[in-house]
C-alpha cells in the first residue's frame, strides 16, 4: 500500500487547514486508515482513525477540533483540522493497517507538514 498526504501548510492560531491522505496499490492492509503526528522533538502521536464501516478512534485532547472521514470508493481519507493551535504544528503522517488497533504496523506515507504560527 501506498499512502500519498497533501493539504499542509502554514495556517494562522484558530485557522484550519485540510489534509487528505490517497491509497494506492494493493486494497489489503486499508481497513483502517487514519493519522499520526510528531511535532519537534516530541514522539510520535496518534491523532485520529477511520475504518472502511466508519468507526472512528480520535486523540482525547482533538476530538472537539479534528474531525476524520473517508471515501471507500477513492480510497482517500480527510482530516479536518479547526480552531489550530500553536502546538498542532507537527508532521502529519498518513497510515493504514487492518485494524484501527494494528494501524501504526501497517503502512506509512511520508508525511506532510502543518504549521501554525502568528
Amino acid at each position: 500500500v501506498q499512502l500519498q498526504a497533501s493539504g499542509g501548510g502554514s495556517v494562522q492560531p484558530g485557522g484550519s487547514l485540510q489534509l487528505s491522505c490517497a491509497a494506492s496499490g494493493s486494497i489489503e492492509g486499508t481497513v483502517a486508515m487514519g493519522w499520526y503526528r510528531q511535532a519537534p522533538g516530541k514522539q510520535r502521536e496518534p491523532v485520529a482513525f477511520i475504518t472502511t464501516s466508519g468507526a472512528t478512534n480520535y486523540a482525547d485532547s482533538l476530538r472537539e477540533r479534528f474531525t476524520i472521514s473517508r471515501d471507500n470508493g477513492k480510497r482517500t481519507v480527510t482530516l479536518q483540522m479547526n480552531s489550530l493551535k500553536l502546538d498542532d504544528t507537527a508532521r502529519y503522517f498518513c497510515v493504514a493497517g487492518n485494524t484501527i488497533a494494528s494501524v501504526h504496523k501497517g503502512s506509512w506515507g511520508q508525511g506532510t507538514l502543518v504549521t501554525v504560527s502568528s
